[in-house]
């Protein structure tokens, strides 16, 4: 084998293995992306039914119901086209309360119920998460504001 073919073997090598780790590393990361799903789109029909995703809306006014002697609980989020049942067994964020911007992180089950494993709330009376507030304009639900104050500055 001449210097130059071994040269070219060991290039060979080198851009195999690299494109082995990428490959690697591009896998492993699409399998923990979250993506965001308004109510709508669920009903649609658009979101995964075996990976984790994020749900996004309003907590639906008397839509909250607490099992007795438990932390679970069930409510329903809309984006004023569309609602999806959430359950979720866990303690509450303490600013969660219906009528409020929330986001709920988990699957959705085959019965078309989304089981969440965490709950988020917005931090003060004028943050409402950015995702929620588009989808809520889309839909018209919701007057449009202007970047700063959607962002909580």
């Amino acid at each position: 084998m001449t210097p130059r073919q071994r040269r070219m073997l060991w290039v060979g090598l080198i851009v195999a293995g690299v494109s082995a780790a990428t490959f690697l590393a591009l896998a492993a990361f699409q399998k923990n992306l979250l993506y965001f799903y308004t109510p709508s789109q669920i009903a649609a029909g658009e979101a995964p039914t075996g990976y984790a995703f994020r749900v996004g809306g309003l907590v639906k006014k008397g839509s909250v119901h607490r099992e007795p002697d438990s932390l679970a609980v069930r409510f329903t989020l809309t984006d004023g086209a569309a609602e999806v049942t959430v359950f979720y067994d866990g303690i509450l964020p303490d600013l969660f309360r219906e009528g409020q911007g929330i986001i709920a992180i988990g699957r959705l089950q085959p019965d078309g119920r989304f089981q969440a494993t965490q709950v988020l709330a917005k931090h003060d009376e004028n943050y409402m998460p950015p995702e929620v507030a588009e989808a809520l304009e889309r839909s018209g639900k919701l007057p449009p504001v202007d970047d700063f104050r959607r962002m909580g500055r």
